[in-house]
């Protein structure tokens, strides 16, 4: 497995379409795969590759001067727990910080909502990022917002 920086836009979309269509638990909506699939474009990206299939992705969003965020992130649920994610991850966050970014943020569904959310979230916490705060319908009274940050 390797971990590669992808610049060329139609391929970030190419890698997006894939991974998240493959993923339906946490990336049903459409509309919302649609436009993480559009936005990938315009932000920095890293892909993993099992020789030449890619099999995970995430890309980060400046959302202040100091701060970037974990916009979007998918592995192949075949691929689940085998350090792809962290591998994805830490490769990201090296790069924020090379880009003089102080702090990253991630967004997910509020733990105890779902069981598919609940292993992203000890994810994400297993990663070092640390509750901020909920917000109880940012995206709808049935998927309560989560951000984690973290200081890099």
């Amino acid at each position: 497995m390797t971990i590669q920086t992808i610049h060329a836009a139609k391929e970030k979309k190419e890698i997006t379409r894939i991974i998240l269509e493959a993923l339906p638990d946490w990336f049903g909506i459409p509309e919302a795969r649609e436009d993480y699939i559009n936005k990938s474009t315009d932000n920095l990206f890293f892909a993993a590759f099992e020789g030449e299939d890619p099999v995970g992705f995430l890309y980060l969003n400046e959302t202040g001067k100091s701060t970037v965020e974990l916009y979007v992130m998918g592995v192949l649920e075949k691929y689940h727990r085998k350090g792809i994610g962290k591998a994805l991850f830490l490769e990201a966050k090296k790069t924020a910080l090379k880009q003089g970014y102080s702090f990253m943020q991630v967004k997910t569904v509020q733990m105890g909502c779902y069981d598919s959310y609940d292993r992203t979230n000890r994810f994400y916490l297993s990663l070092g990022f640390q509750e901020f705060e909920v917000f109880p319908t940012l995206w709808d009274e049935w998927n309560p917002c989560q951000i984690y940050v973290m200081a890099l």
